[in-house]
């Protein structure tokens, strides 16, 4: 399951390194470039995940979930055989189909493979996948960047001639199809937690409404205040790229290898070490370990990014950014399993699926475009898209931190109220 998720953000991601040759050959501007990166993706993957996370809640997952990489892994190649910005657009939106499975169904096997008290290490290591993905999607674009230069086209059977853009999104697409069957060698758990342990299927919808109304203040912090930590993810993810090559005038396979090697490392390392420090804190009493820090990762991201996008010196710019990319993904493993603990079994898919609407309207949808609609519209200036990093993680940063802030106190009785049910 999690070189499922590496794959999907290879696939997806490997776009935010393609930004320039794509707006030469197709005279796009920073906007609708954004729009590729976030609403042309996130419309499907946000139009899929509630269905998708019932559809979890009743069936076989590990179907579900060959299926739907299957399906992205196509989209992914059909990008690059798109000859216009429409093409490309649809060939996102199915990208962003496909990729609707991999959370709902993830957070659905793990919480039955292992106990509560031991959920949070392997989701953090299933969590490792988006920093991997994005990683490796830049270093291997870079990679084949680097091979193409210098070759106008390449000529391929039944598609004809494609530029070297075009050629990057059939090679990171084409794995995909061989991984959609190996996933089906995962053996189908017996599900657990359930609030009524005769039940066979997902709950109705007024008890799910019920749920979580009474524990809307958890909730709240969860499905709001998570998001916007990950508007400054995909923020940031989406042009770092781009703003080593415009303001720092470097050569974008140095910048798709360097940022990609930061990314891999420092989100890694974040969604790692998060429940190391859960652990620390709940040892010495604090309940409230997974909002808590949260919130204190928002921050410290913020003044990183912030410091990282206005610094001088590229490499020290790199450095900082590094910084906030861990501190970005630190929490992430503790929400991931915090959520699913405070969520009974029947409505795990659901409630994930949720999640995922949630972070994908907010982050995907506003990270990119906010940064450029600043941009092209407030400073009117290609240059000035690290300004555009800056204030955005200024406005952002603090509205995050009071999210998930506003929980804190009302996590502990809602965990105590779940897993005395079970």
């Amino acid at each position: 399951m999690t070189l499922a998720y590496t794959v999907s953000f290879v696939d997806r991601q490997v776009l935010n390194l393609l930004v320039t040759p794509i707006q030469a050959d197709l005279g796009l501007t920073d906007t609708q470039i954004s729009l590729l990166q976030g609403m042309a993706f996130v419309l499907t993957y946000v139009l899929m995940s509630v269905p998708l996370g019932r559809w979890v809640d009743r069936s076989s997952r590990v179907g579900i979930l060959a299926v739907g990489v299957a399906a992205w892994s196509v989209a992914t190649m059909a990008c690059g055989a798109a000859r216009g910005y429409l093409q490309l657009g649809l060939a996102r939106m199915g990208v962003g189909a496909g990729e609707a499975t991999v959370t709902p169904v993830a957070w659905s096997l793990l919480a039955d493979y292992f106990p509560p008290d031991r959920l949070a290490r392997p989701v953090s290591v299933f969590l490792m996948g988006p920093y991997l993905g994005a990683g490796l999607a830049l270093i291997l674009g870079a990679e084949v960047i680097e091979w193409t230069r210098g070759v106008e086209n390449v000529s391929l059977p039944w598609l004809g001639e494609v530029r070297p853009w075009q050629l990057t999104f059939i090679i990171v697409g084409a794995p995909g199809l061989l991984l959609a069957a190996l996933l089906l060698t995962i053996r189908e758990p017996v599900r657990r937690g359930r609030l009524q342990s005769a039940s066979t299927g997902a709950v109705p919808w007024a008890v799910v409404w019920q749920h979580a109304w009474r524990h809307r203040r958890v909730y709240f912090a969860f499905l709001l205040g998570v998001p916007f930590n990950v508007v400054l993810l995909y923020g940031l993810q989406s042009w770092v790229p781009t703003f080593l090559v415009r303001v720092h005038e470097w050569d974008l396979p140095l910048a798709g290898r360097a940022y990609g090697v930061v990314a891999l490392v420092a989100g890694s390392a974040g969604v790692l070490a998060g429940p190391v420090a859960a652990r620390w804190l709940e040892s010495r009493g604090r309940a409230d370990a997974p909002l808590r820090i949260a919130a204190w990762s928002a921050g410290l991201a913020s003044l990183s990014a912030m410091a990282g996008v206005l610094q001088p010196d590229a490499w020290v710019s790199l450095a900082l950014i590094g910084v906030a990319s861990f501190w970005i993904t630190f929490p992430f493993a503790l929400i991931t399993a915090a959520l699913q603990r405070v969520t009974p079994n029947e409505m795990r898919g659901l409630v994930a699926g949720v999640y995922v609407v949630m972070v994908s309207v907010m982050g995907l949808g506003l990270g990119p475009t906010l940064v450029a609609v600043l941009t092209d519209s407030v400073f009117q200036d290609p240059m000035a898209v690290g300004k555009s990093l800056a204030l955005m993680f200024a406005g952002v940063g603090p509205l995050a931190v009071l999210l998930l802030a506003s929980g804190m106190s009302s996590y502990a009785a809602t965990l105590r109220e779940v897993e005395s049910r079970q």
